[in-house]
């Protein structure tokens, strides 16, 4: 039987940085949430991508590899979404992602991601 490898100290951060993000977006953003017409504004889809930032979190930190995917994916959306926003917002949205994609794709972390899936094997 083979020992799951250790979690690298930098999923451990980005992972909580995303339930954060995502718990604090999703307080910040239910203010405007409005149950009589909830689909007359935006508010239903932001919800939706911060629970999907708290899932990808929760889930990187149990070393799923799907979760590090869709947490870039996420940011990749939000990186095309500042596109359509002031340039300033990009510029920061594309850095991010820049972080993100070196500290989730270094040699070690994929071999965690890796690991979890050959031991479930």
């Amino acid at each position: 039987m083979q020992v799951m490898k250790k979690r690298p100290p930098s999923v451990t951060i980005i992972s909580w940085l995303f339930v954060a993000a995502g718990v604090v977006g999703l307080a910040y953003h239910l203010t405007e949430f409005r149950a009589l017409h909830p689909f007359q504004s935006d508010v239903v889809w932001v919800v939706l991508l911060r629970l999907v930032a708290i899932v990808c979190g929760t889930f990187m930190l149990r070393g799923n590899n799907w979760a590090r995917w869709l947490s870039l994916a996420w940011l990749t959306f939000h990186v095309i979404l500042s596109g359509f926003h002031s340039l300033e917002e990009l510029v920061m949205h594309s850095v991010l992602l820049a972080i993100l994609s070196y500290f989730l794709l270094r040699p070690e972390v994929t071999e965690y991601f890796l690991a979890g899936r050959k031991e479930a094997a």
